[in-house]
């Protein structure tokens, strides 16, 4: 058996970039971490240069903690490519009425939300029900929510995102170039 860590370093032979970033996001991730970042950082150091080595070295910079689902990170690489500020994954939010609300991407400055809904957002009633009431009570402070779904085409949550980042007073700034997130 190996450790989260020193697993995730061994994935960078079979995996792609975008994978072995949604592998590295749930190590780090949520519910509750596998491993720390100084863990993945020694297992890349004890990996060396073996095959996989360039792709560990791609991937480390743009692991987050914090993350829920691979679908999550797969929109914030999107958003991030498309030259739009990174998102705050799962971030808290404090809530006039004093309640606090997790989005799964958050664009605090600009009180923009992503929300990725997933299918058990369809079967799971009670679910449903805490996320109806956690939209309403971010709408009820002006929070701008954008829901998306794995048919959500890749254009269109680009366009929804910078035509709210805009409309909330995003002016462009800090706009990553393309290349500096590894590519599928």
């Amino acid at each position: 058996m190996t450790s989260p860590a020193v697993t995730w370093s061994a994935l960078a032979t079979v995996l792609e970039i975008d994978d072995l970033i949604a592998a590295g996001d749930r190590i780090l991730g949520l519910p509750r971490a596998l491993a720390t970042p100084d863990e993945i950082d020694r297992a890349m150091s004890e990996h060396g240069p073996r095959r996989g080595a360039v792709r560990l070295r791609t991937a480390r910079p743009h692991l987050r903690a914090n993350v829920y689902s691979r679908r999550e990170t797969f929109v914030r690489l999107l958003i991030v490519r498309a030259g739009l500020p990174e998102p705050e994954p799962n971030g808290w939010i404090l809530l006039s009425s004093g309640r606090r609300a997790r989005g799964d991407l958050v664009f605090r400055r600009e009180g923009v939300l992503l929300e990725y809904d997933g299918e058990q957002h369809l079967f799971d009633a009670s679910q449903w029900a805490t996320d109806v009431d956690r939209l309403n009570d971010l709408a009820q402070d002006e929070w701008r929510v954008i829901r998306i779904t794995r048919r959500t085409p890749p254009a269109e949550v680009v366009a929804r995102t910078r035509r709210a980042l805009v409309d909330r007073g995003w002016n462009g700034e800090a706009i990553p170039r393309e290349d500096e997130i590894g590519r599928r």
